[in-house]
């Protein structure tokens, strides 16, 4: 080995001696695999092989690249006509046919993410988020209600991950009476890597009790290869169906819109695109969200972690790059059937690093599934109205949308029509506030928010029933201090800070 080393090094430098480092790791990779895939049970080898084929390309590709993997130089504001205005798409009205548009439309939600961020156990889709309704069942009761107001046959597919499959499954017979047909499928299982000697750090295919965190699904750029090998891609263009539209679970704003499905199926210009993506002004808090771009005379999105550190600034610029990926997409079945076939779906890497809780440093290699987009025909983004974007990452959000801001109607949520202007207040919760559990504790009842611009609240603070906030609120108790906010209390621009206990009698 150490040999190999020097002679490389004497015969040609560097980019020799980095080939020869480089097969080295990718040779040690492929027997840890090998042995991993030996450990498999024959009712999962078939699966475990597929799994561990797609990481070893990935594997292989993240070796080849070096550092931010887009030439700033070549970055491009996108041509006019790249991004349409919803405005313009929506003008064209809608077809007489519309429920024959419909029936080639399947709804695919990305159901792979945990609630741990909100400190909850199980899959983020089943946390509640209003009236007891979890984003699982608001998501059901939109495409039943298309379903029942067209008399259409639009099903549901959940892409799962391993650590959400299970639960996911056990809940779906809640729906077996609802009208969507909903199927699964699971994105791969890939190895975490050890960052130092790059192998992994799993010895057998086990995913369960000490190996749960060997393991992790990689990213939802893995839809393409995942979706195709289920066969359910297959059945599903089988059935007549054509599009798909694909959105995060957590987004309550991704709804099926008929205007845009009208205008890929009948495009104006009887040219059909293969790819659309939903895309949104920026505001002050999106600053880090990907963004699209012309690059190499392709529509291309950039996402902050590929930006050299020079430009990053200049990559959060809210005027020279107006807009973000909503992460809502609407992609042809044909497509993802030709370009999987071909080996064609070109996604950046993505470079996880994490620490597990014995303090391994490891890595995890991701895709995103709109970094897709250069390798579709015809690709289009259309500017879409904020509506269209109400993710619930945090407890936060979750506070927005529990609140009277929003009026909840056959599952989806729409802004309050007494809210004088159209944007959403800025939320800010501390620390005492991340958990789910700890957050509903200390809401005796959602505030009324309809008149609210900021909010932030630090520290140990409750709030009593039917408060109102109004304007600019900041609440902030001290270390060791509790705040009680009482019942029936009206707060409009006010600061309330130190120590406040509002005692009974």
């Amino acid at each position: 080995f150490i040999s190999d080393f020097s002679k490389a090094m004497s015969q040609a430098g560097t980019s020799q001696f980095q080939e020869v480092i480089r097969q080295e790791l990718e040779y040690s990779m492929k027997v840890e695999l090998d042995k991993i895939l030996a450990t498999a049970p024959s009712n999962e080898l078939e699966h475990t092989k597929n799994d561990l084929e797609g990481f070893k390309k990935l594997f292989h590709r993240f070796l080849q690249e070096k550092g931010p993997s887009v030439d700033w130089g070549k970055i491009q504001r996108p041509p006019e006509d790249s991004i349409q205005p919803y405005e313009k798409i929506k003008a064209r009205g809608l077809p007489d046919n519309i429920a024959s548009v419909l029936n080639k439309l399947v709804v695919v939600k990305l159901n792979g993410g945990l609630g741990t961020s909100m400190g909850c156990k199980g899959p983020k889709s089943l946390i509640g988020v209003r009236n007891e309704n979890t984003f699982l069942d608001l998501t059901v009761q939109q495409i039943e209600h298309l379903n029942k107001s067209y008399n259409t046959d639009v099903p549901l597919v959940l892409m799962n991950s391993f650590n959400t499959d299970d639960d996911t499954k056990k809940i779906l017979q809640k729906y077996s009476h609802s009208r969507v047909k909903i199927y699964t499928f699971n994105q791969s299982r890939y190895p975490r890597i050890n960052k130092e000697t790059l192998l992994p750090i799993a010895k057998d295919v086990s995913y369960s009790g000490e190996n749960t965190e060997c393991w992790y699904p990689p990213g939802h750029g893995d839809i393409y290869a995942s979706f195709y090998n289920s066969g359910l891609l297959d059945n599903l263009i089988a059935e007549g169906k054509e599009y798909i539209f694909v959105s995060n679970i957590d987004n309550l704003g991704a709804t099926v819109d008929l205007y845009i499905l009208n205008h890929l199926m009948n495009p104006p210009n009887g040219k059909r695109c293969e790819f659309v993506m939903e895309v949104t002004n920026k505001t002050r808090a999106d600053v880090k969200g990907g963004t699209l771009t012309q690059y190499e005379n392709k529509l291309r999105l950039v996402e902050i972690a590929q930006v050299p550190k020079a430009h990053v600034d200049e990559f959060k610029s809210v005027s020279k790059f107006k807009i973000f990926n909503t992460n809502n997409l609407w992609i042809a079945l044909s497509a993802i059937k030709r370009l999987q076939e071909k080996n064609a779906i070109d996604m950046e890497i993505i470079v996880n690093p994490k620490t597990l809780d014995g303090g391994l440093n490891i890595i995890q290699l991701e895709t995103a599934v709109g970094a897709a987009i250069k390798s579709f025909e015809n690709s289009l983004g259309i500017n879409v109205p904020r509506s269209r974007f109400l993710p619930v990452k945090t407890t936060s959000d979750l506070l927005l949308v529990m609140s009277n801001l929003y009026s909840l109607n056959a599952g989806s949520l729409t802004m309050s029509e007494k809210r004088e202007f159209p944007t959403v207040p800025l939320v800010k919760l501390g620390s005492s506030f991340t958990k789910v559990q700890d957050y509903l504790r200390r809401f005796e009842s959602i505030p009324d928010m309809l008149e609210l611009d900021h909010l932030t609240v630090s520290g140990d603070v409750t709030f009593g029933k039917n408060v109102s906030l109004k304007g600019t609120v900041i609440i902030i108790a001290n270390h060791g201090d509790r705040i009680d906010i009482p019942a029936g209390a009206l707060l409009e621009n006010k600061i309330v800070s130190g120590n406040l206990r509002i005692l009974d009698h």
